[in-house]
């Protein structure tokens, strides 16, 4: 039987906005503000729309209208960053290298073609509002390269006491290459974090959200290889 996760609310606030009465003809501005009090000891969490876990808040107007008026009603999202992390994020950069012999998972590794390809991410602790960054190169490769794609990845994981479960889906592909390039070629690679669909990386008692980028090369052959890094998103 399939687990059902109901909607945690985090925030609920009314306000009169106006006192029962007529407004005068034309248009009418009526200014209003309120601060975003949580219910009891939760947080106030980042926007994030996810697959399994979504993070949002929305502003309903009512106007409520005599006996023979429909009421009016109009609902809108509103974006809630969370608050700059303090302190000098420290950068934590990657150099790799992929050979059939560094490839996980793989079960006829006797059978891929023979190749090599280095390079290195600038960080994988990344500020949210900036790119990623780096650079990757094929050095040698005997079957041609089709394209080279660069993949970003969600994780969630939504659970309690009587199970998790982990769910990893695409935010976002991008290819950095197109057909057999150059060996020893330089490719950059820079990805931005869109916004509402990335947020900092965040664990509570009741679900986690991570980011994981893949690199990912095909092959003319359709040998498809994949390298993952674990990203960890804040906001400075």
């Amino acid at each position: 039987m399939e687990k059902v996760w109901h909607p945690i609310q985090i925030i609920n606030s009314t306000i009169e906005m106006i006192k029962p009465g007529k407004l005068p003809s034309g248009k009418t501005e009526i200014p209003f503000e309120f601060p975003l009090q949580v219910k009891g000891n939760k947080v106030l969490y980042e926007t994030y729309h996810g697959v399994f876990v979504n993070i949002q808040y929305t502003l309903r107007c009512d106007m409520r209208r005599s006996l023979l008026a429909k009421d009016l009603t109009k609902t809108c999202e509103f974006i809630v960053h969370s608050l700059s992390q303090k302190g000098k994020l420290m950068p934590s950069p990657v150099d790799f290298k992929i050979t059939p012999e560094t490839l996980q998972n793989v079960k006829e590794r006797a059978s891929l073609p023979k190749f090599l390809i280095r390079g290195h991410l600038s960080s994988t602790n990344c500020v949210i509002t900036q790119p990623l960054t780096g650079e990757l190169v094929v050095e040698s490769a005997e079957a041609a390269v089709k394209s080279i794609e660069l993949q970003l990845v969600r994780v969630e994981t939504c659970g309690c006491a009587e199970g998790y479960a982990r769910d990893a889906t695409e935010i976002q592909n991008i290819q950095i290459a197109d057909g057999d390039i150059c060996r020893g070629l330089p490719i950059p690679i820079h990805m931005v974090f869109p916004r509402l669909f990335t947020c900092p990386t965040l664990e509570t008692t009741n679900f986690k959200v991570e980011f994981e980028v893949n690199i990912v090369v095909l092959l003319h052959d359709d040998h498809l290889i994949t390298e993952n890094f674990p990203l960890k998103l804040c906001r400075m």
